[in-house]
């Protein structure tokens, strides 16, 4: 079974993960980058909407049981090629020729926030769910990769004491800081909107992913060049 699908409806890819909390493995990377190849073979796609199908999360993040059970089965190159599964899926966001608007519709905790800041836009629903960065409290700090594409999405000011406190955050914060474009009502408000919003584009592919090339080299530089080191290593959690 598939854990993330997608329809089209007018135009709009609908990419919705659909494993209840979204937690991210080895199999969610490799099936994420199967939709993605897809949506964007399918040239009448003019953009895409991220989102998920249960109704209390959007993604809870890193499958850390997955992680750990791998690493003490010493199968070490099943993380490793998660990890880089997973950087392949943020710079195919990052970079895909469409724009591509995260319906935020539940919690995004971690990783999870950070596939919604690879989108270009975001919408969530203020009813329910936070947003955060717990990696402080798990003691597992971001790849320099992750930071680099958080910052473009999050003003430093917030995503400084997001990182550091942990702290969660609404809708209605991260409205206040331009995070997100809209928080709306309810998950029926937030599709619509987002809708409604993602029906507005249709521009030419090819200045669509040139602009984003040139708006995220230092971006996708970063992913290139420091975060192998860590993720060959695995240097993943800090027990101090």
């Amino acid at each position: 079974m598939a854990v993330v699908e997608w329809k089209k409806q007018n135009g709009v890819a609908i990419v919705s993960m659909c494993n209840a909390a979204n937690r991210m493995n080895k199999i969610f990377a490799q099936d994420f980058n199967r939709c993605l190849g897809q949506v964007e073979a399918d040239a009448q796609v003019k953009s895409v909407i991220l989102t998920a199908l249960d109704d209390k999360n959007f993604s809870q993040g890193v499958d850390v049981e997955w992680v750990g059970k791998k690493l003490s089965g010493n199968q070490r190159q099943d993380v490793i090629d998660f990890m880089y599964g997973m950087n392949d899926v943020f710079k195919r966001l990052l970079l895909f020729p469409v724009p591509v608007i995260a319906a935020v519709n539940g919690h995004a905790f971690g990783n999870g926030a950070i596939l919604s800041c690879a989108c270009d836009f975001r919408f969530m629903r203020k009813d329910k769910g936070f947003f955060c960065f717990p990696e402080v409290n798990l003691g597992i700090p971001l790849l320099p990769g992750m930071i680099a594409l958080v910052r473009k999405a999050i003003p430093e000011y917030m995503f400084n004491h997001m990182l550091l406190s942990g702290r969660r955050m609404t809708a209605v914060d991260l409205e206040h800081a331009d995070v997100i474009v809209k928080a709306c009502e309810n998950r029926e408000d937030l599709m619509k909107e987002s809708m409604a919003f993602a029906a507005g584009f249709d521009k030419k592919r090819g200045i669509f992913r040139e602009l984003k090339k040139r708006i995220h080299k230092s971006v996708i530089g970063i992913m290139n060049e420091q975060d192998p080191e860590l993720i060959d290593a695995l240097n993943l959690f800090v027990t101090e």
